[in-house]
């Protein structure tokens, strides 16, 4: 059975809260199928690189300013992930005393990281303060990231939607494969068949033509 399809009014109702979850986050990311990208703003200006811990594992990340709380700490062995409605409640708790984003995030990468293809810089802003660049490799390049951290909002993955020179950037085995995840998730989301339910299909009535004998009446697709 499919999930009852959203009214207009409930979609667009979902895609703000969503929208104002990730607004409220300390830093902004970005993904493609197969790396993500991670800003951390207004970092002083007089910071240096050498004034920074960055430290990128393959499930577990930290950066900060060396000597203080970190701006993200991912750890290998989090506490529970909290329910929705903590954690909104949780960042309304959150001060920031010294105009740095909040340190308090903590919880597991959903997903592993290619370490040594994982790199991280420090850029100057046009307002004088500094961004730390985060990008993470991605170890599966056919699965989007519903959030950073594992106790973060998420985003509804099924909603995302490449761009064609993105796509063009992958393989052609790879690329079959992504278009086929995505025209999947778009057919679950309208409770129609999947490519493999179509087969399935397709190869049931090709069957039953070359055996109108048979009666199929009561044949299910497994």
């Amino acid at each position: 059975m499919s999930e009852k399809e959203l009214t207009p009014a409930e979609e667009a109702a979902a895609r703000a809260k969503e929208q104002a979850e990730q607004d409220a986050l300390p830093y902004k990311w970005t993904q493609t199928i197969g790396d993500v990208d991670i800003l951390i703003s207004s970092i002083p200006g007089n910071i240096k690189g050498r004034d920074l811990a960055v430290d990128l594992k393959k499930q577990a990340i930290s950066a900060g300013i060396k000597g203080q709380a970190p701006l993200i700490k991912v750890l290998g062995n989090p506490l529970p992930p909290l329910p929705p409605v903590a954690l909104i409640t949780k960042a309304k708790e959150r001060k920031n005393t010294n105009n740095l984003p909040s340190p308090n995030l903590q919880g597991d990468l959903p997903h592993t990281i290619h370490v040594d293809d994982s790199t991280w810089t420090l850029v100057p802003a046009p307002d004088g303060t500094k961004t730390i660049e985060i990008h993470l490799d991605k170890v599966n390049k056919l699965e989007w990231w519903a959030h950073v951290v594992k106790d973060a909002p998420k985003i509804d993955v099924s909603k995302i939607v490449p761009e064609n020179s993105k796509l063009s950037d992958l393989d052609g085995e790879t690329r079959g494969m992504v278009e086929k995840m995505m025209y999947d998730q778009r057919q679950k989301e309208m409770g129609k068949p999947t490519s493999d339910d179509q087969k399935k299909a397709d190869i049931l009535k090709k069957f039953q033509e070359q055996h109108p004998e048979m009666d199929f009446s009561k044949a299910k697709i497994q």
